[in-house]
């Protein structure tokens, strides 16, 4: 597995357990570095620990804050969706990188280490 691999597994597994969503923010608001294909991503991290060493690695006035994982799912996510953005996943080492994610697949993801059955697709109308 890569190390954003792992990272990301990580993430999922630290947010099930923990419960707690971690991101970096200044007065202004939180980062949303632009990918190579002109995509934004909001960062999140699964661990203070980590929150605070990206703070630390983009400087200025930034500083690790928390969500609970029911508010960061049921309020930023579908946020972040409707501002399609996507959603970088416990970026890491000195250039904070790693992998990023559309709101859907994170969902799916989050659903899946959460251990709760995925809604099926929705009834066609007709």
């Amino acid at each position: 597995m890569s190390q954003s691999g792992a990272q990301a597994a990580a993430f999922f597994r630290d947010v099930a357990l923990e419960r707690t969503v971690w991101f970096v923010r200044d007065d202004a608001g939180s980062p949303a570095p632009m990918d190579s294909s002109g995509r934004r991503s909001a960062p999140f991290w699964s661990t203070a620990a980590r929150a605070k060493r990206a703070a630390e690695l983009w400087g200025g006035n930034l500083r690790a804050e928390s969500l609970t994982l029911d508010h960061w799912r049921n309020a930023e996510l579908p946020d972040l969706a409707d501002g399609q953005l996507l959603v970088g996943i416990n970026w890491s080492g000195p250039r904070l990188v790693g992998w990023s994610f559309t709101v859907p697949e994170v969902i799916n993801r989050l659903t899946h280490a959460l251990g709760e059955s995925s809604p099926g697709p929705a009834p066609a109308s007709g």
